[in-house]
């Protein structure tokens, strides 16, 4: 099993939003990084764990735990002209584009703020979420990142 976070503007699609989703669950398309997409597409498996992350707001932090529940299939809003994310480009034969489906397993309460994970960085290493310039929606995160993290929520 791996473990991921993705992220997600809370006024676009916030974990509430996932919690009223039938069965919680919910696709995660319109990924357009191709470093992300690669996540998606050749990494993610049914059962990895995911932390889902409210970003561009005035705290984010981790709002809750989630969990993969379909290998990725081709997104196909990328096939669709009328779609906001059509891309003319993606050929349904070659797909460029991906999404998996997600389910909310908890919401976090506490949340985990970025302030406080970046306050334990030395602890992360690695961990792409406080790396300066990424953007990135889709992320792996290694097992002991993930427990450390999680250890956060209790303080």
């Amino acid at each position: 099993m791996r473990h991921w976070l993705v992220k997600s503007e809370p006024d676009v699609f916030s974990v509430d939003d996932l919690a009223a989703c039938p069965d919680q669950t919910r696709w995660w398309k319109h990924v357009r990084n191709y470093q992300a997409r690669n996540f998606m597409r050749d990494d993610m498996r049914a059962g990895d764990k995911v932390f889902f992350y409210h970003s561009n707001t005035g705290t984010p932090a981790i709002v809750g735990v989630a969990e993969i529940v379909t290998e990725a299939y081709p997104d196909p809003d990328a096939f669709d002209p009328g779609a906001k994310y059509f891309d003319a480009k993606s050929d349904p034969q070659n797909p460029r584009w991906f999404l998996v489906d997600i389910r909310l397993v908890t919401r976090l309460d506490p949340q985990i703020p970025l302030k406080i994970i970046k306050q334990h960085g030395e602890a992360l290493g690695d961990l792409p979420l406080i790396r300066k310039g990424n953007r990135l929606s889709v992320m792996p995160v290694n097992s002991e990142q993930w427990d450390y993290i999680m250890s956060l929520q209790a303080l």
